[in-house]
């Protein structure tokens, strides 16, 4: 949010005690934009004509640009005091219930979560429970912004230590959010999405056990999930691990920050016997692709250090880089230390005859595990052994570090 609108003004002179708090905006101002937003969801007399149901699609201009104004204003304490006093939360309610405008719908839940950063707030936005109910909702939606501001307003609930086991208890109880996440995770290109979806899915797994335990077993609903009408659209059955390497494999190259979450949520997986288990071998191959593909960066980031170490900013860009790629090494590292070490001969096999496993990616991932995590290189190289003899063999021939420990 970088818009910073001029406050609303009026004509004639302000009225004494007109303005909010201590801002300079009109109460009167936003008590009209309020009442004219009612009206566009429920008006007077509907144009049939215009729309067989009766409802608008899009916003007129002056009302999109008054209320992306509203937007802006309710980061603000005293504005977003002002609307609860209001009861703007209850017109969302009644947007989400009737507007068909995806437009208007986002900005609403974009306001909702201006407002929740405010703790009082949150706190009465989260005890609604039919507005509580109606968010989740939007997870279902089809439209991409409308579901980045849903996203960002859980995140700021969970954030909020006050109210954050109430979200959390109502995501358990509601298997739609489950599907709606898993799809959204699987099929959207929209990166920034993805990352906040990562974000919310992340702190979910961080503050409930017992709810990632349950989304690891999932994968069996049915829920009624997004749809461009009001006809109930089935899912498909839905397992929690591809939906994240789905996403995980959407960001990497455009966001290595959000990769991060994503291989942190996986690495919370890898905390219970449940999640190693549901984490099958094409994890594995994706984590080695992906030291492959940060093998690639490192080498460009050097080159490029060569070709511009005369200028500063040069190597302050490869230094922050640099940082970066060693962070995300650091978390793919342990995890793929951790599940070699889970590898039965069993896995092994399947691993090899899909082709996640092969002399290539085995010394990648060799390279970039030793000597750190050693004891899981041969802990690997035991249980490979039994798997495919020669391929261990040539492996400790490339590793006369792993020879000298068997």
């Amino acid at each position: 949010m970088d818009r910073n609108p001029s406050p609303p003004c009026n004509d004639a002179e302000e009225e004494e005690g007109d303005a909010v708090g201590n801002t300079v905006y009109s109460k009167h101002w936003l008590f009209s934009v309020l009442t004219r937003l009612v009206e566009v969801i429920a008006p007077a007399e509907p144009d049939p004509a215009a729309n067989p149901e009766g409802a608008r699609t899009e916003l007129d201009e002056e009302m999109e640009n008054d209320i992306c104004k509203v937007w802006d204003m309710s980061m603000d304490e005293d504005v977003a005091l002002f609307l609860q006093e209001f009861n703007a939360p209850d017109i969302f309610m009644g947007v989400f219930a009737k507007s068909k405008c995806p437009r208007l719908t986002e900005i609403c839940v974009g306001i909702l979560g201006n407002m929740a950063c405010f703790q009082d707030i949150c706190m009465s936005i989260s005890k609604d429970e039919n507005l509580g109910q109606v968010l989740l909702q939007r997870l279902c939606d089809s439209d991409s912004p409308t579901l980045l501001e849903t996203s960002r307003l859980l995140l700021t609930c969970l954030s909020q230590p006050e109210v954050a086991s109430v979200w959390v208890e109502r995501i358990r109880e509601n298997p739609s959010v489950y599907d709606c996440v898993c799809f959204i995770m699987s099929s959207s290109t929209n990166v920034e999405l993805l990352v906040k979806v990562g974000e919310v899915v992340d702190k979910l797994f961080d503050l409930d056990e017992e709810l990632m335990l349950n989304w690891i077993k999932n994968g069996t609903c049915h829920s009624v999930g997004p749809s461009v009408d009001d006809s109930p659209e089935e899912l498909p059955e839905f397992k929690i691990v591809p939906c994240i390497l789905e996403a995980a494999k959407q960001v990497r190259s455009d966001n290595p920050e959000g990769l991060d979450v994503y291989m942190h949520i996986l690495q919370l997986l890898t905390t219970v016997d449940e999640g190693i288990q549901a984490i099958d071998m094409p994890l594995i191959g994706s984590l080695i692709r992906i030291l492959q593909y940060m093998e690639g960066c490192g080498k460009r980031a050097v080159d490029n250090s060569k070709e511009s170490e005369q200028e500063e900013t040069g190597r302050t860009d490869v230094n922050e880089e640099d940082f970066h790629l060693k962070i995300l090494k650091d978390i793919c590292c342990e995890l793929l230390s951790n599940m070699l070490q889970e590898l039965t001969k069993e896995n092994t096999l399947e691993g090899l005859h899909q082709g996640h496993l092969n002399e290539q990616t085995c010394s990648c991932a060799f390279q970039n595990l030793l000597p750190l995590y050693s004891a899981s290189v041969e802990s690997f190289l035991e249980v490979l052994r039994e798997a495919d003899q020669t391929l261990a063999d040539n492996l400790e021939k490339c590793f006369p570090s792993l020879k000298a420990h068997t």
